[in-house]
């Protein structure tokens, strides 16, 4: 029998933990306050007392094997290092990994966040049965996680998957990476609400700004300029899903984060326009679904890793 493990997503704001059953279903889930200003050993406390918490829902005679962790990047996952993930300040260059297991006394494997929620899909969700899948998570930023004959592919340098950051307009929007016309500068979340506020135009002074989700939520309620900013975004994923396709001869994307929440609103267009930027010998095979697992895929992927720590 597999063993009982925990899979924790740790955010800027807050941390999921999940408590994943040798049936590789989450049991119990607890979310608390990152604060990461407090610093590392504030934050691994709080993570053990919710570990602690979580522990006491297992059955009598089982245990918890090991913990999976999960960070925005970047993060050395071999060294087990968080190195400077942009919204997690205070706990830059810090060895989450070797606290949690002084804390906890359990193996712990620390993954980035995108690839635990590939695995995740991977394994339990929407990949299931493929060979090769490419996830793409797109939120208040845009990655991709590669996953290639069943391994994750992660470059000479643990970078490959910055698919938000490769240009689709080299005269376009100036992105906050220093370059021109980013995926990201059509997909991401603040990006969509720029966008949808320029073709807006002036608002009157005391109105609150608008965020990603807002645009979110007057698409869905058919707002023609709300639709048109997301028409957009999607015909730019489908470019960069050709894109992908075209280099890696993979069928399968997989789109999670916050933003792709909406759909087909953001999915549609992005299988109406991949077959304008690849091969139509390509494009044929090409596959965009969401995640079939939300918010709980990269807790399960950090349980399968878990697990593998373990050699179960």
């Amino acid at each position: 029998m597999k063993p009982w493990v925990i899979g924790v997503d740790l955010g800027g704001t807050k941390i999921r933990l999940g408590l994943v059953s040798p049936q590789d279903e989450i049991v119990a889930i607890r979310q608390i306050a990152t604060r990461p200003a407090e610093g590392i050993d504030a934050v691994t406390q709080r993570i053990g007392v919710a570990v602690d918490e979580l522990e006491a829902a297992i059955p009598a005679g089982c245990c918890v094997a090991a913990l999976g962790i999960c960070s925005p990047g970047p993060v050395d996952h071999a060294a087990g290092l968080l190195i400077d993930p942009p919204n997690l300040q205070g706990l830059h260059h810090t060895p989450l990994r070797q606290k949690l297991a002084d804390r906890l006394q359990l193996p712990v494997v620390l993954e980035h966040d995108a690839k635990a929620a590939a695995l995740g899909d991977y394994y339990f969700g929407a990949g299931r049965g493929a060979t090769s899948m490419v996830y793409i998570v797109v939120g208040t930023g845009v990655g991709a996680a590669l996953i290639v004959d069943g391994s994750i592919y992660r470059g000479a340098h643990n970078s490959a998957g910055e698919i938000g950051h490769t240009t689709i307009d080299r005269h376009g929007e100036l992105c906050g990476c220093g370059s021109r016309g980013c995926v990201e500068t059509y997909l991401s979340g603040p990006w969509l609400a720029r966008r949808y506020s320029r073709a807006r135009g002036p608002m009157p002074a005391a109105a609150q700004p608008l965020g990603g989700d807002d645009v979110a939520r007057l698409a869905a309620e058919g707002d023609p300029l709300a639709l048109a900013v997301f028409a957009d975004a999607g015909d730019a994923l489908g470019a960069a899903v050709a894109t992908l396709a075209m280099m890696l001869d993979v069928d399968l994307y997989v789109i999670g984060g916050s933003v792709a929440k909406v759909g087909d609103l953001l999915l549609e267009p992005a299988r109406r326009g991949a077959p304008h930027y690849s091969f139509a010998s390509v494009s044929r095979r090409v596959r965009i679904v969401p995640t079939a697992l939300g918010d709980d895929g990269p807790l399960l992927g950090c349980a399968w890793l878990a697990r593998q720590a373990v050699g179960a």
